[in-house]
């Protein structure tokens, strides 16, 4: 019977081990901080701000789509109508 547990990697090896897992956690922690810091010089604008801007938008900016409220348009103007050419065939 064996007298003693062995190591299966001798002690330089593991130190070495140990030093890059340390190397890669203070990489990781780096790269998170940097991500934080863009986070924070990010500019910011109140909720209430922001909504009086998007319902501006949607009462100043015709949709289309949505001809209840802003009623029929003709098709000249119209963005979504299937345009139709003369005939089946294009020459190029």
């Amino acid at each position: 019977m064996p007298s003693g547990y062995s190591s299966r990697e001798d002690p330089g090896q593991m130190k070495k081990n140990k030093q890059s897992m340390a190397d890669l956690k203070l990489r990781r922690l780096t790269e998170l901080n940097s991500r934080l810091r863009e986070d924070l010089e990010r500019e910011r604008i109140p909720v209430s701000q922001a909504s009086k801007s998007i319902i501006s938008y949607t009462n100043n900016t015709k949709d289309f789509m949505v001809p209840s409220i802003w009623g029929g348009i003709p098709k000249g103007e119209d963005p979504y109508v299937v345009q139709t050419s003369g005939g089946c065939c294009t020459v190029m």
